[in-house]
């Protein structure tokens, strides 16, 4: 456990299951006082509960990234009981592509719901929470991205994704590195760094197909949550290696 990170507070979304449960149990491993988000209050608890019995330091709070007053009340609970924020991992994610559907006969409803979650509920957690991380020392985003929205691997033939075209999920993802660059430069001239990450075919309910187990894909958003000062802004990451956009 490091003693830097035992007075700062991390908020991960959709850290009820998956890489957003492993996120939050390493950060909290870390010494970070872990908020663990999830839309169902009571699956947030349920998994609180469980990073608790390991003597950790987590605790549960209700966050839908597609409901405005569901963020607003998370925000003001964050305020109210922390003063701060330190770190936000915009972890929650949806994947509704239909396999058997080629990229122009995915329904518009499949897109919309993927870019509710996750475009715009990234945007919206991140404008909610923004005050809070401006009160940190030196606080850090961590954008949960994918390899999938790469624009450069997506058209290159030599990409191990070349043939993997799921287009909602895809261009979600494209999306949320594209704002990623916006928000970086936005904050240049802050303590706040602001960083995309693939966490690579991860084992999860979501990806049948994964290749490495869950503890790992974790690992990249935990590195760039605990970036020092040194550390990249407006970064796509994966591991050490910085991907193509």
């Amino acid at each position: 456990m490091s003693d830097k990170n035992i007075s700062k507070v991390a908020l991960v979304t959709g850290a009820t299951r998956g890489i957003g449960f492993e996120t939050a149990r390493q950060l909290a491993s870390q010494g970070v006082h872990v908020l663990l988000a999830g839309r169902d209050r009571t699956k947030a608890v349920e998994a609180s509960l469980k990073l608790q019995s390991e003597g950790l330091p987590v605790e549960a709070i209700a966050l839908d990234v597609t409901q405005a007053d569901s963020i607003a009340a998370a925000a003001t609970e964050v305020a109210r009981k922390h003063g701060r924020l330190d770190i936000l991992v915009n972890n929650a994610g949806v994947f509704r592509d239909d396999m058997q559907r080629k990229p122009s006969e995915q329904h518009l409803d499949v897109w919309r719901e993927t870019f509710d979650t996750n475009v715009f509920g990234v945007v919206a957690t991140t404008q909610a929470f923004l005050p809070l991380l401006k009160v940190a020392p030196a606080a850090r985003i961590v954008n949960v991205s994918s390899l999938l929205g790469s624009i450069a691997a997506n058209a290159d033939p030599a990409s191990p994704i070349y043939d993997f075209k799921v287009p909602a999920y895809n261009v979600s993802k494209s999306a949320v590195n594209a704002w990623t660059v916006q928000l970086a430069h936005e904050l240049r001239d802050t303590r706040i760094k602001v960083n995309a990450v693939h966490p690579g075919s991860v084992k999860t309910d979501m990806n049948a197909g994964g290749e490495i187990e869950v503890t790992d894909g974790a690992k990249t958003s935990v590195r760039m949550a605990l970036l020092d000062e040194t550390g990249p802004n407006g970064g796509f990451v994966y591991f050490e290696e910085n991907l193509p956009w």
